[in-house]
């Protein structure tokens, strides 16, 4: 009985311990920026001025991509950026964002040139925000693919019976308790289920056919949900070139016609509070999110 309430509030007491063990460090930064940081800061501001190429990290699993739209659209009305790079490291994540991002950088390819790297791993919902850049440049040990779409839950019914725990439901709508993790499923839920995995999935395939410029009827080479290697990949289509970060900067530079490349350069204390931040908001996420998956 301990047991499963430790595991009832285990998302709760995870934010707890996050804001026990973070709190005073936050704080101290905090200060330590307004009070050294400023002078920098200024400095960092006025190269930015001049700078004509930028790198976007979509890193972690992609669940709240608020951030990432958020620099996309500025780079994308940013008259003095030429070009973009999306440095890609995450498993993947929920559909819906996933899809977001992918005509959110289709949006920006149209207005100024925009490559991927991927930097690590670059799969499943995180592949699917890249299709539509003009390149994909893969780390040579990166892993790419993953193209498929999942919905788990669990059936919890034989613990509640052993901790006489039961549930009452009071509903409207045939459907409405389907995914429920109190009991088994019954056949007709599981069945409208695979078909919604069926539906996204279609979607999915068709969109990295068009965007990589691939025969969708031979899905099952690229899109069966493997994992490649960059190679791989390669040979099937889903990346254009093998390279480092420094290869993914230069196929920018000359797509951009930027003469005298200058990278905009991040906030130092933004980005240190945007990693926290996401971090936990994405393990927060996990815990409660039961919903189509790109993983």
């Amino acid at each position: 009985m301990f047991n499963f309430i430790k595991i009832l509030f285990s998302p709760v007491i995870a934010i707890l311990d996050f804001i026990t063990k973070y709190f005073k460090t936050i704080v101290f930064l905090t200060i330590l920026y307004f009070f050294v940081f400023d002078s920098s800061e200024a400095l960092n501001e006025n190269s930015n001025s001049y700078a004509n190429l930028q790198k976007i990290e979509l890193f972690g699993p992609i669940l709240d991509v608020s951030k990432v739209l958020e620099d996309i659209q500025k780079a994308k009305n940013d008259s003095n950026i030429k070009g973009v790079m999306i440095d890609v490291n995450s498993p993947g994540g929920a559909v819906a964002p996933s899809v977001e991002l992918a005509y959110a950088i289709k949006e920006l390819k149209e207005v100024k040139p925009v490559v991927v790297y991927a930097s690590g791993v670059i799969a499943s919902g995180s592949y699917y925000a890249s299709i539509w850049a003009d390149k994909i440049i893969a780390n040579p040990g990166s892993m790419v693919g993953s193209i498929g779409v999942i919905m788990q839950g669990v059936n919890v019914e034989e613990l509640m019976k052993t901790i006489g725990v039961s549930t009452q439901t009071v509903k409207a709508g045939k459907y409405k308790e389907i995914g429920t993790p109190s009991r088994k499923w019954f056949d007709y839920e599981e069945k409208h289920l695979q078909s919604v995995i069926d539906d996204t999935y279609k979607m999915f395939i068709n969109d990295v056919a068009n965007a990589r410029k691939l025969n969708v009827e031979n899905h099952t080479e690229f899109a069966d949900a493997r994992v490649f290697t960059a190679n791989q990949a390669k040979n099937v289509g889903l990346v254009d070139e093998l390279g480092t970060i420094s290869t993914a900067q230069n196929i920018l530079i000359e797509l951009s016609n930027v003469d005298n490349p200058i990278w905009k350069k991040p906030d130092r204390f933004e980005k240190f509070m945007d990693k926290i931040i996401s971090e936990t908001v994405s393990q927060v996420s996990v815990y409660f999110s039961n919903g189509l998956k790109a993983y």
